[in-house]
């Protein structure tokens, strides 16, 4: 098939998939349904296949009482890849809310929009902290952009605020994600490739979504990693750093094509391309 066959009859696949579907969301957020919840991973799945991003799997993801995932930002890409493998919504800078198409698509997803000045600060712990009380998991980019997805930016630890709330007198659960794009038809994604599917600095959308509409099948690794709970640092700012220290070394194991061992001994990976099994955190 044509690149431009293929761009179209992707464009095509993920329209009809997309138009239907978001009437039933509004409807369904609206109403405050469970499918509000369900109908975007089911519906996240189905994108991955269309867009041609296959997505492999080490750990598991907390999936049985609210949570914050921390997980690293390459690209627009990424919505469709979290969204796939996790029940959760996400935590979006303010201005995507008046995106055309993807504004709209972050609303129907529940998304809790933050603006970046720190008057606000204030209220959006408190939108936060009202979505944990629902029981809701959130879904965090603490680089507060993205990146070339060849390493990890420093995280913000100020965004950590929220892992100070306290559900049921327990400290919320925060898992570390790393995501890392690392092969195009199954030849690795070296330096060259990657910023076809990362999005980053100044690119333009329309041009750069274009382009990866027309390759072939992506594969994306997401690491999942023991969750941990404020408790377990004297600030929020270690916190932070555990984050960012193992998330940066999930991103290079998985560019690397290996895993490391805890004794440091490098093994290869076993990953399995389903979603992984739930995972209770006591």
């Amino acid at each position: 098939m044509s690149a431009l066959l293929l761009r179209l009859t992707r464009i095509v696949l993920y329209v009809g998939l997309t138009a239907p579907l978001m009437p039933v969301q509004a409807v369904a957020v609206a109403l405050n349904l469970r499918l509000a919840r369900t109908l975007p991973r089911w519906y996240h799945r189905l994108s991955c296949r269309v867009l041609g991003i296959r997505l492999a799997y080490d750990g598991k993801p907390i999936e049985t009482q609210p949570a914050l995932y921390v997980c690293n930002h390459t690209g627009y890409l990424d919505i469709e890849i979290l969204g796939a493998a996790l029940e959760a919504s996400f935590i979006s800078k303010a201005e995507v809310r008046n995106w055309p198409w993807f504004g709209w698509l972050a609303k129907l997803q529940r998304s809790v929009f933050i603006d970046r000045v720190r008057t606000a600060a204030a209220g959006h712990r408190n939108a936060i902290v009202e979505r944990f009380d629902q029981g809701d998991r959130l879904i965090l980019f603490p680089e507060g952009t993205s990146s070339d997805g060849g390493h990890v930016l420093p995280f913000k630890s100020s965004l950590f605020s929220v892992a100070e709330y306290r559900h049921d007198g327990a400290p919320i659960a925060v898992q570390p994600v790393s995501v890392a794009y690392t092969t195009l038809d199954g030849i690795p994604l070296g330096r060259s490739f990657r910023p076809f599917f990362a999005w980053y600095g100044d690119m333009d959308l329309a041009p750069h979504l274009w382009n990866a509409l027309g390759l072939g099948v992506l594969t994306v690794e997401l690491t999942f990693f023991p969750p941990v709970t404020i408790d377990q640092f004297a600030s929020r700012k270690e916190l932070a750093a555990h984050c960012y220290r193992v998330i940066s070394d999930g991103v290079a194991e998985s560019l690397a094509g290996r895993k490391l061992s805890p004794a440091g001994a490098p093994r290869r990976r076993r990953l399995k391309s389903r979603l992984p099994q739930p995972v209770r955190v006591s």
